[in-house]
């Protein structure tokens, strides 16, 4: 058996469940802080192999119990998922404290079940930092070269309004909860003892008006490629709902992922990927159109960057996409999905009305390193006639073509 202990954040001394054991394994600090048995081995955590490989040898050998030390609740982003994948649920006993990220939500006096929670742990600090642009209430796991200067360095850049509650050392002696902005966090020394960062946008912190039923998240929404009557649009310049939902499936918009709304106009392809919990950066070089897309954001209830500039020449200010949406044509249209394609790390759509632009666009996401498809979107929409009768409307039709980035986990070309 395998005993696995979480410690601080208001569990009891780790010292009994050590008593009488041959292998401890630990962190340095859990090991420091408990007297081992004369004649326990022990093995200071870091890569996570050897040790899981001197536990096995351990356990072969009969040479006693084995104790893991670990912070809050083991099961949480934390060693349960190793020790159970290499030797079974049933081999281990679970004695779990209470986790950070419930420790500092409780010391702001804030529920946290609709709060994301995303680890910075040994992981790529961009997704943190796409979960904390698009969501108000982002609870994050912090880690070596991901922890609040890198996060809030990489808020500040984009230009996100979020306030961000530093926890370090949650239940020890040296714990301390500080409040400071994104621009705070880059420039102060934070040592080594952080634990978690809570990232709260505008009204992140209010509690919600009903009972939450699932935890985490918002559901992604009931409905999307919503009519054209739900944005603030010029002239009919809009994305038809037809177009956004093929264009939604091809971006496959996800928690923790950014898209780039490319040539924006009212940002309706940006505010849907907004809803189903992207980042979104939506690029628009018209000044009445970058209201417009703002407004439409703020009457969905999502938060986007909004950079007004014109493309290819400002996307070189931006973190790289996941996905890029482009609409429209124009004369530089080749060079900035050239620009999109070189630089997204998924997928690239884009949608166009010209034939003639077909061909460029087909090569310049071929160049890119994209396996590249497409359609002729062309649908008709029942339209009233006299009598209580009905007729088909069409509509123009639109070519709608993506480049995939090949041998991506969870994508097919």
């Amino acid at each position: 058996m395998i005993t696995v202990l979480g410690t601080g954040t208001g569990a009891a001394p780790p010292q009994a469940a050590v008593g009488a054991v041959g292998l401890v394994v630990g962190a340095a600090r859990h090991l420091a802080a408990v007297e081992l048995p004369a004649g326990a081995r022990q093995v200071v955590l870091g890569p996570l192999a050897p040790a899981l490989d001197a536990v096995e040898r351990h356990l072969k050998e009969d040479a006693g119990p084995v104790v893991v030390l670990a912070s809050g609740d083991p099961g949480f982003f934390g060693i349960v998922r190793a020790l159970g994948e290499r030797f079974g649920a049933a081999s281990l006993d679970v004695r779990p404290s209470s986790p950070s990220v419930a420790v500092a939500f409780a010391r702001l006096g804030l529920s946290w079940d609709d709060a994301v929670v995303v680890s910075a742990h040994g992981r790529e600090l961009r997704t943190a930092v796409n979960v904390c642009r698009a969501h108000r209430k982002v609870a994050v796991l912090a880690g070596p070269g991901a922890g609040p200067a890198e996060l809030g360095a990489a808020l500040e850049h984009g230009g996100v309004v979020r306030e961000l509650v530093v926890a370090s050392g949650v239940g020890t002696a040296a714990e301390a909860v500080v409040r400071v902005s994104p621009a705070q966090a880059a420039v102060r020394p934070w040592g080594t003892a952080v634990s978690v960062v809570l990232c709260l946008g505008p009204g992140g912190a209010a509690a919600a008006g009903r009972p939450r039923t699932v935890a985490g998240p918002a559901p992604a929404p009931a409905g999307w490629a919503l009519p054209e009557e739900e944005f603030a649009h010029r002239d009919s310049m809009v994305t038809k709902a037809e177009v956004r939902a093929l264009a939604l499936a091809r971006l496959g918009p996800r928690t923790g992922e950014l898209v780039w709304d490319v040539g924006a106009g009212s940002g309706s392809v940006g505010v849907e990927c907004a809803r189903f919990g992207a980042a979104v950066v939506a690029v628009e070089r018209d000044p009445e159109g970058v209201a417009r897309v703002r407004a439409n954001a703020a009457a969905h209830g999502v938060d986007l960057q909004v950079v007004a500039g014109a493309a290819p020449s400002v996307l070189g200010q931006l973190p790289d996409p996941d996905a890029v949406f482009v609409g429209g044509g124009g004369r530089e249209l080749a060079a900035i999905v050239a620009e999109c394609g070189r630089r997204a790390r998924r997928c690239v759509v884009v949608t166009l009305a010209a034939v003639d632009r077909v061909g460029e666009v087909r090569a310049a996401l071929g160049a890119a390193g994209l396996v590249v498809d497409g359609v002729l979107l062309q649908s008709s929409r029942l339209a009233p006639l006299p009598g209580d009768v009905v007729r088909l409307a069409a509509g123009n039709p639109v070519f709608v073509l993506w480049g995939v980035r090949p041998a991506v986990e969870g994508v097919s070309a």
